[in-house]
């Protein structure tokens, strides 16, 4: 068995959603970012290569690309998990959290659990996604942006 943790985070710029666990969260800013800027798949999506010990998420999908400009993270989070699979690993549980002051997100975590696992190819009970604030405090606290960790286990 392996473990792997994963972080990500992203500022606010203008817009009128998010894309969080690839679930779209109509809202008064969006991510600023090369792809979709999908916090939480993206924390995921190093969890998973840092537990099958290659290369984090910029060495696999550069910002520098141009494929990637605005691309669904969860088509990263596909490629990953082919990735994973062809190293000889499965995906055995994923735990993730979202740290944000706004907006609420309560109503979305079945949803983003649901395309997480469907992505992975896992059953639902496989994958856990939560939120929670930073008491107003930090970045994420001022509303400045949003933060993610995952933790994931693989097995051969």
């Amino acid at each position: 068995m392996r473990i792997g943790h994963g972080y990500d985070a992203h500022r606010f710029t203008e817009g009128d959603h998010l894309v969080l666990g690839g679930v779209r969260i109509p809202f008064d800013h969006a991510f600023l970012a090369h792809s979709d800027g999908d916090v939480l798949v993206h924390a995921l999506i190093d969890a998973l290569f840092g537990a099958a010990g290659v290369p984090d998420i910029g060495a696999h999908f550069p910002p520098t690309d141009e494929r990637y400009r605005g691309i669904d993270s969860c088509l990263l989070l596909a490629e990953t998990a082919d990735i994973v699979k062809k190293l000889g690993f499965r995906v055995e549980y994923a735990d993730m959290t979202i740290v944000a002051q706004k907006p609420k997100l309560a109503f979305y975590l079945p949803a983003m659990r649901e395309r997480i696992a469907g992505v992975l190819d896992v059953p639902a009970d496989r994958v856990n996604v939560k939120a929670t604030t930073e008491e107003r405090m930090g970045f994420t606290g001022r509303g400045e942006g949003i933060s993610a960790h995952a933790v994931c286990l693989l097995n051969e």
